[in-house]
């Protein structure tokens, strides 16, 4: 089951603090992390950081490597990695699976259906 957190752990601050400055650099942006999806135990252990960003109007989750010294940290951006796409959260389609034949199967039955959003998560 994907375990999201809210709260970064102290330990990942500095790793996740890298990510997002670079990221705001790179997509000349003002996202803020808004969770962590599966957070590393510890910081250095070279498990990806896969974080729930919002801002512009939007929220998506990104993965970094964060490599290097707390001082010249080297991130390494792997939101292009489409390995990931079927597993956990979906950016604007509801992800394959359960769910999306639920949705089918509610839209085939219902006029309408009401669908929740919420940061990143269906």
């Amino acid at each position: 089951m994907t375990n999201v957190l809210e709260i970064i752990p102290e330990s990942l601050q500095s790793e996740v603090g890298a990510a997002l400055a670079w990221f705001n650099t790179h997509e000349n942006a003002a996202y803020d992390v808004t969770g962590i999806v599966d957070p590393p135990v510890t910081s250095g252990s070279s498990q990806d950081l896969r974080l729930v960003l919002c801002g512009e109007g939007v929220c998506r989750q990104e993965t970094f490597k964060v490599t290097g010294s707390v001082e010249f940290p080297k991130v390494e951006w792997l939101g292009l990695d489409h390995a990931q796409d079927s597993v956990g959260v979906a950016e604007l389609d509801p992800p394959p699976g359960a769910r999306k034949t639920w949705l089918a199967d509610v839209a085939g039955r219902n006029s309408f259906a009401v669908l929740l959003f919420y940061r990143g998560f269906w």
